[in-house]
C-alpha cells in the first residue's frame, strides 16, 4: 500500500515542523507519515479551545450535539472494515478483536449522544427551615472548559471515542494527542465527526516534536480537563505539573490477578484465561497475568493454558486466521523476553513460549511459579505471558494478589458462593469478574485503576460528568 501523509488536525493554519513516520508494527514497514507541531501549534490548538469555550454564543445546543453523534456514528458503522483493517495495520491487533473495536467505539458513540437524554441536575430541596422557605433550587450541568487528552495505543479507535466522544457530548472543546505509534485511528475518527457536522474547533488532533512540547500542551492554564491514557509514571508525572484548578482522570495499567477454586471445571476456566492473557498479546491493562490457583490444580491449569497458548497462531494480525498480533515495537519483545528469562533463572517453569517468533512477535508464554519478587510477578509485563501459582490456602492467595501497589480489576473462578463472595469482597480491586476474565469490559460500566493504577473513573458516563460541572440555581419568590 502506498504510504499516506495526515496533516494535523488543527482548526487554525500552523506550519508543521516535521513528520512522524508510522510503522506497521508486524513487519516494521512505514505505512503512513504524520505532521508535527511545536509550541506555536500547541499554542494555536489551546487558543482555538479556550476562545471557542468562552464565547458561550457559540456553544453547541444539545440537539445539535446528539444529531452530531448519531451521525458519526453511522459513518462509522459504514466504514467499519475499513476503520478495523487499519486498526489492525497500526496497532497490531488482530482483524477480528479489531472488529470488535470497531464496534464497540460505534456503540460508544451512540452511548454519548444518549448520555444527553438521561443525566441531568437534580432538585436541592428547600422550605425545610424557615430560613430556606420561599425559595426553589435545582443544579443544570454546564461543560466544563477545554479538555485536553492524551491516548495509549492498544485501542487507538476506541480509546479515542472514550476521550472524545464524551467531551463532545458535554459541550467541551477537545484537544487530543494520540499515542505516537497509533495516530491514525484517531485522525480518521476528527475526520469523521467533521464529516457529520462537528465545527472543526470542538475537536482537535496533534502530534507534538517533543516530550517537553507534549507537557506544555498538558499543563497549559487554559486546560479544564485532563484525560490520559497510558503508563503510570507518565500520568503521575503529568498530574503533578498541571495548572492549578485543572481536573484530571487517570487510566493506568494492572497486574491483574486471578483466583481459581479447586472445585471449578478447567474446560471452562482455560479458554477465558487464555483469551484474557494472550488477547492483543497481553498488551491490555487489565490482561490476565498472575493466575493463583489451588495446589491441587495448578499444575493442571498450567499445562492447559500452554496448550491453548500453542494452539493460537500468532502472525500478521491482518489476516482472518490470526489469534494474537505483535508487540507494538522491537524494545517491547526485547523487555518482555528478559523478563522471561530472569523468571526462568529464577526457577519458574517455562510450559510454552519463551522466545520471540520475530523482531515484534512473541510466543504464547506460561510460567509455572515464577518467584515472588520476579518482574513477572510484580510489574505489568504488557505482553503474551501467564503466570500461574500454586497457593495452600485463599486467603494465601488474597494476600499475594493485594501484595502489589496496584489495584484494577480481578477474577474469582469458582463454584462456591462463599468462596466468590468472601474473595471478591477481600481483593483490592475497582471491579472483581465471578468465572470470567479480568479483561471483560463493556464502554459504559465504571472502569477505574486505584492506588498507582490510576485517578478517577473510566467509562463513558463517568467522564461525561467528570467534563461537566454542576451550577446551583436559587429562585426566591413568593408563594414557593
Amino acid at each position: 500500500m502506498t504510504e499516506r501523509h495526515f496533516a494535523h488536525r488543527i482548526a487554525e493554519p500552523v506550519a508543521p515542523v516535521g513528520r512522524l513516520e508510522v510503522r506497521n508494527p508486524f513487519d516494521l514497514r512505514p505505512i503512513a507519515t504524520v505532521d508535527v507541531v511545536d509550541r506555536a501549534g500547541v499554542d494555536r490548538a489551546l487558543a482555538v479551545a479556550h476562545a471557542l469555550f468562552r464565547n458561550r454564543d457559540a456553544w453547541l445546543p444539545a440537539h445539535e450535539r446528539v444529531a452530531i453523534l448519531h451521525c458519526t456514528a453511522e459513518l462509522m458503522r459504514e466504514q467499519s472494515e475499513a476503520l478495523a483493517l487499519a486498526a489492525a495495520r497500526e496497532g497490531g491487533k488482530p482483524l477480528v478483536d479489531s472488529r470488535i473495536e470497531v464496534a464497540r467505539a460505534i456503540d460508544g458513540m451512540r452511548n454519548c449522544a444518549e448520555l444527553l437524554r438521561t443525566e441531568g441536575g437534580q432538585q436541592i430541596p428547600m422550605g425545610a427551615t424557615a430560613a430556606s422557605a420561599g425559595r426553589l433550587a435545582f443544579t443544570t450541568r454546564e461543560p466544563i472548559g477545554p479538555v485536553v487528552a492524551v491516548s495509549a495505543f492498544n485501542h487507538p479507535l476506541n480509546l479515542a471515542v472514550h476521550q472524545i466522544g464524551p467531551a463532545v457530548a458535554a459541550g467541551c472543546p477537545v484537544v487530543i494527542k494520540p499515542a505516537e505509534d497509533t495516530p491514525l485511528s484517531c485522525l480518521r475518527l476528527i475526520d469523521l465527526l467533521r464529516e457529520a457536522g462537528l465545527p472543526a474547533g470542538w475537536a482537535q488532533t496533534l502530534m507534538t516534536d517533543s516530550l517537553e512540547t507534549a507537557e506544555a500542551l498538558v499543563t497549559d492554564p487554559r486546560v479544564a480537563f485532563f484525560s490520559f491514557i497510558g503508563s503510570a509514571p507518565v500520568g503521575w508525572h503529568l498530574r503533578a505539573r498541571l495548572a492549578p484548578g485543572t481536573r484530571c482522570a487517570l487510566e493506568h495499567g494492572g497486574v491483574a490477578p486471578v483466583i481459581v477454586d479447586r472445585g471449578i471445571d478447567l474446560d471452562e476456566v482455560v479458554p477465558l484465561l487464555a483469551k484474557g492473557g494472550f488477547y492483543h498479546a497481553g498488551q491490555v491493562c487489565v490482561s490476565v497475568q498472575r493466575v493463583y490457583a489451588d495446589r491441587m490444580i495448578a499444575e493442571t491449569l498450567a499445562h492447559a493454558l500452554a496448550e491453548a497458548g500453542n494452539a493460537m497462531p500468532v502472525g500478521d494480525p491482518t489476516h482472518e486466521d490470526t489469534a494474537i498480533g505483535p508487540l507494538i515495537r522491537p524494545a517491547e519483545t526485547a523487555r518482555v523476553h528478559t523478563w522471561v528469562q530472569e523468571a526462568v533463572a529464577g526457577d519458574a517453569r517455562l510450559l510454552s513460549g519463551g522466545q520471540p517468533l520475530s523482531e515484534t512477535c512473541y510466543a504464547p508464554t506460561v510460567l509455572l511459579d515464577p518467584p515472588k519478587d520476579a518482574r513477572v510477578s510484580t510489574r505489568e509485563v504488557f505482553g503474551p505471558v501467564i503466570a500461574v501459582y500454586p497457593y495452600d490456602d485463599p486467603d494465601e492467595a488474597v494476600h499475594r494478589a493485594n501484595a502489589l501497589p496496584f489495584a484494577f480489576q480481578a477474577s474469582v473462578f469458582t463454584r462456591d458462593l462463599g468462596f466468590a463472595l468472601r474473595a471478591a469482597t477481600r481483593l483490592d480491586a475497582s471491579a472483581v469478574m465471578i468465572n470470567d476474565h479480568t479483561a471483560f469490559r463493556v464502554d459504559w460500566m465504571p472502569f477505574a485503576g486505584l492506588r498507582q493504577s490510576g485517578l478517577g473513573t473510566g467509562g463513558i458516563p463517568h467522564s461525561f460528568r467528570d467534563m461537566q460541572v454542576e451550577k446551583m440555581l436559587v429562585l426566591r419568590a413568593q408563594g414557593l
